[in-house]
């Protein structure tokens, strides 16, 4: 054979090691469409709580100021004017403007005694703390003291109000008597804010996973949220208000982005999303499970900012355990 004939056969080259790598041992391949996390509950979560800066907050409030000086001399000459040419209906609308005037001030009144509500139960949250760091008792009878008068008018805590009364004689430590105050007071408005965070994340769930519009699922979980907030802010200390909410939506949603826990973990898609089949059967139904679930989240933060006590001897309410109750038959959950 000559040296060409050698040349045009196969080569054979020899390893010194066996591969380590085989087809057997190879990682499985990755999945290319996995689980697309949404972004509409993490982009409401920083657009709320996203702080403004100083420049942002004078253009505001010098442009306020303009504007309302601006209407005032414009409507002062309107009617200054109006009066001079046709008398009835200058008085007329004098009169229009100052029952306008009046609204205005009754608004304001109760947006301040909202603030007022609010600085309240936050007086009220540092004060129970501070009593049981201490175990100050005389702390903590004024604590109790306190939270009922800002029940005071809620008859559907009347009996346990009762029942803290008769009691209260026989604790002789704070954090017993607190405990108590909890128990008999705050367990039930506990089971009504779960009820609204359940609701709302419902609410968001099926949205996002029936409506394809787009954006439809940022606007839903921002009103949806909006409302839970107010509404969680009402059972627990009354009637907020416009400003007052918007108040309590801004420090809920600014302790979420500061934390990070407005991002769901994989193990809590997991667990609502039956190991995350579901979210391979339906991109959309996984969405609306994951943002369930950061609307729950969003939930039990409000919960516990809006509570006038910190959480003793109930038990803080958990994020899988609100939406497992809030999505059952909504979505089947994979494999069961």
């Amino acid at each position: 054979m000559t040296d060409n004939q050698r040349g045009r056969g196969p080569i054979l080259i020899e390893l010194d090691e066996e591969p380590t790598i085989t087809p057997s041992t190879a990682e499985p391949v990755p999945d290319l469409a996995p689980l697309a996390r949404p972004a509409a509950m993490e982009r409401v979560a920083v657009l709320v709580g996203r702080k403004p800066s100083a420049l942002a907050r004078w253009f505001w409030r010098l442009f306020a100021a303009l504007f309302a000086f601006t209407v005032s001399i414009v409507t002062y000459d309107a009617i200054m004017g109006l009066i001079a040419a046709h008398p009835l209906l200058g008085y007329v609308a004098l009169g229009l403007t100052g029952a306008f005037v009046v609204v205005l001030a009754a608004i304001a009144i109760r947006e301040l005694s909202a603030f007022a509500r609010l600085k309240r139960i936050d007086t009220l949250q540092k004060a129970a703390v501070e009593a049981m760091g201490a175990a100050d008792l005389k702390a903590a009878k004024g604590v109790a003291d306190k939270l009922l008068s800002v029940y005071a008018h809620r008859p559907e805590l009347n009996w346990g109000k009762d029942r803290f009364r008769d009691r209260e004689a026989e604790v002789f430590d704070a954090d017993g008597l607190l405990g108590l105050a909890e128990t008999e007071l705050l367990v039930p408005l506990d089971a009504a804010a779960r009820r609204e965070v359940e609701a709302a994340a419902r609410q968001v769930a099926t949205v996002t996973a029936l409506v394809p519009l787009a954006l439809a699922d940022v606007f839903t979980a921002l009103t949806a949220n909006l409302r839970m907030i107010r509404r969680i802010a009402e059972i627990y200390g009354g009637r907020s208000g416009t400003l007052g909410s918007w108040r309590v939506t801004k420090s809920v949603l600014t302790h979420l982005v500061a934390t990070g826990a407005v991002a769901v973990g994989d193990d809590l898609i997991g667990t609502m999303a039956g190991g995350g089949v579901m979210a391979k059967v339906s991109r959309r139904f996984g969405e609306g499970v994951v943002n369930g679930a950061l609307t729950a989240r969003v939930g039990v933060a409000a919960i516990e900012v809006c509570r006038p006590l910190p959480f003793m001897k109930a038990k803080k309410p958990s994020v899988s355990g609100t939406v497992k109750r809030a999505l059952t038959g909504l979505f089947d959950r994979g494999g069961e």
